[in-house]
């Protein structure tokens, strides 16, 4: 068993910033790839950031230059820090992780989504 657990969503004003977190708990051997999806009402869920284990960060076009993620690999946790927040940003944020469990099985794994309304 595997899961994600989020914090950090809330209310907002426009220009103002947040920080969400995503730790991963259970029977984990590594983690390849840790990323924050969102879906605003009415729409499809789309990714923001992806961050995997090597290689090159993904944004979305509409996040680039500022939104950052990061991960801590010692405590299995990947942080989206959002600046210059939009009201477009407003959205149900999820946490994903593809996960290698003890078993050595790949797992897709997802949080339980946190809520950002950007709004004055």
């Amino acid at each position: 068993q595997v899961q994600l657990v989020e914090s950090g969503g809330g209310l907002v004003l426009p220009g103002g910033s947040l920080r969400l977190s995503c730790a991963a708990s259970g029977m984990i051997f590594s983690i390849n790839v840790m990323g924050w999806y969102r879906q605003a009402p009415g729409k499809e869920r789309e990714l923001v950031a992806l961050m995997p284990s090597r290689g090159t960060t993904n944004y979305a076009d509409s996040v680039k230059g500022r939104f950052t993620i990061s991960r801590d690999n010692a405590k299995n946790t990947v942080y989206l820090q959002m600046n210059s927040l939009k009201p477009e940003d407003t959205a149900v944020y999820y946490c994903n992780a593809g996960i290698v469990v003890l078993d050595q099985s790949y797992v897709e794994v997802w949080g339980q989504g946190t809520l950002v309304t950007v709004s004055s």
